[in-house]
């Protein structure tokens, strides 16, 4: 009551110097706020502007090796199939049980029985006869699947085996000719080579060229993967050149010598030269060339030569370049 009363009776100066004292407090606790709060953020704003320096800091990572981990799950797995501890013990009873164990079901004994050694033997002898059977003359029959590796392949009923094959057509004018009057046109040998090109396996391979005396074509200059785009350039390409029949210019021309020539550079497991046989050739150096024409695995290639209606002097030539080779000469 006391202090109460003592500030009722202050003067009206005390009680202004009072009031002013307060609002100056109130003042300086309000500038106090406003310059912490003008320092709060020059600092944050400073951090956008000046941003501290990256401190990179490596940390030990402790991690198992990775054949230790494998060599844990192996041996993981390997108690894991480890058989389970048997029991020694058995369980005898005298007394009769209320259950009985199920039959035996019916195995097919067949299944189970020890294959027999003369039956295998068969299958091998039968195999290698039929591989015989499937050479030609000339020593083609020496070859056999053992000597190509690929499927059986026929081209206007000549048989061959091999992955690498390359067609060779005599695009002489003549040619069509003897081809019609042997009952072949020229649509059904385009077809025949295109079936069996398809039915050749993905990792084979196919070349095509078309040559005569003067100039030659071939569709790649090395044998082409056996993949869909290169089969119906292929087609076209043929269809075209069967149109125009005639070469084009590009691999060195030469006849037969030409065809085996290049038979020699792309080295081919089977070869198919469809002609009339009116080459004018050094049939000398076409035998010497024809010994020569080897696959990639060194082995002499398959050579078979169509002819369609041959002059009987040319067919004797050709005949005689044939011996002693690798080269099976088919008249049609």
């Amino acid at each position: 009551m006391a202090a109460i009363e003592s500030l009722l009776s202050e003067s009206a100066g005390a009680k202004k110097r009072r009031v002013r004292m307060v609002i100056s407090i109130l003042i300086g606790v309000l500038l106090l706020h406003v310059a912490a709060g003008v320092i709060a953020g020059i600092f944050i704003v400073a951090k956008y502007i000046f941003p501290p320096p990256a401190n990179f800091v490596v940390k030990k990572d402790i991690r198992l090796p990775a054949k230790k981990r494998e060599h844990k799950m192996n041996m993981a797995a390997a108690d894991a199939i480890a058989p389970k501890p048997a029991l020694n013990d058995k369980m005898q009873s005298t007394r009769p049980t209320a259950f009985s164990l199920p039959d035996v079901p019916d195995m097919p004994l067949d299944q189970m029985l020890p294959l027999d050694p003369s039956q295998l033997m068969s299958d091998q002898m039968t195999s290698l006869s039929t591989s015989d059977a499937l050479g030609t003359s000339s020593g083609a029959g020496s070859a056999g699947s053992g000597g190509f590796g690929g499927k059986g392949i026929g081209f206007l009923g000549v048989e061959s085996n091999g992955d690498r094959i390359l067609f060779i057509f005599d695009a002489s004018q003549t040619v069509p000719i003897a081809a019609a009057r042997a009952g072949i046109p020229f649509e059904k040998i385009q077809e025949e080579m295109r079936n069996l090109i398809k039915k050749m396996h993905i990792s084979a391979r196919f070349g095509i060229s078309f040559h005569n005396e003067f100039v030659s074509g071939n569709f790649k200059p090395e044998l082409a993967p056996n993949s869909n785009s290169n089969r119906k350039a292929a087609d076209s390409w043929v269809s075209y050149m069967f149109s125009r029949g005639k070469g084009v210019s590009g691999a060195p021309p030469g006849g037969l010598e030409g065809a085996f020539t290049l038979s020699q550079k792309l080295k081919p497991d089977v070869v198919f030269i469809i002609s009339d046989g009116d080459y004018k050739s050094d049939f000398g150096k076409c035998k010497k060339i024809a010994a020569e024409i080897k696959d990639e695995n060194g082995k002499l290639s398959q050579i078979n030569i169509i002819l369609f209606a041959p002059k009987g002097y040319r067919l004797e030539a050709i005949k005689d370049v044939a011996k002693g080779n690798n080269i099976n000469v088919v008249v049609k």
